[in-house]
């Protein structure tokens, strides 16, 4: 995996406002993304997608081809077949992808700082944030509640994740 920092450049050179893409985007549709909420959004979800990709192959490669292929045999078409088995028993690997994604993206730093910069109230993610914090006179105390505020989001994203996968697994029958 690239380093997130060169992730954010790579996004600059082609989103930026000069980029490849990023100039076209600006003339044709009016869309900037660099220094934008948009684009800290882009830089988040570029980072993480190899996280949900990664983890939905895996879910679909433990799928068991038997039974699919006994589905077809018995008349199913292959949208039935993908809708009623396919699907159901990659849903753990999908919430999981999901997950991970979510998780990757509140802590992304890298690439939002190199693609967006840290503007307050603009593209200060909470990571932005308390690096911001650290380096002023007396921001101890923020810094602090921002951790808090991220070990409280892990904790709750664990929580969930954890009823999710025993909702399935229920509706599952396992």
């Amino acid at each position: 995996m690239l380093p997130k920092v060169v992730v954010g450049y790579l996004l600059l050179l082609t989103l930026g406002a000069r980029g490849s893409i990023g100039q076209y985007l600006d003339a044709w549709f009016g869309i900037k993304l660099i220094f934008t909420t948009a684009g800290a959004t882009v830089a988040a979800a570029v980072v993480s997608f190899p996280l949900t990709v990664n983890a939905i192959r895996l879910s679909l490669e433990a799928v068991d081809q038997g039974l699919e292929t006994a589905a077809r045999t018995l008349g199913a078409s292959r949208l039935d077949v993908f809708l009623s088995i396919t699907l159901p028993l990659m849903l753990p690997g999908i919430l999981s992808g999901a997950l991970m994604a979510i998780a990757s993206a509140l802590g992304e730093f890298g690439a939002t700082i190199t693609f967006v910069s840290n503007v307050e109230g603009q593209t200060r993610t909470i990571p932005l944030a308390i690096y911001s914090a650290t380096h002023m006179p007396d921001g101890d105390a923020m810094a602090a509640r921002l951790v808090v505020v991220s070990v409280v989001l892990a904790l709750a994203s664990l929580l969930l994740a954890s009823l999710v996968d025993r909702r399935i697994r229920a509706m599952m029958g396992r």
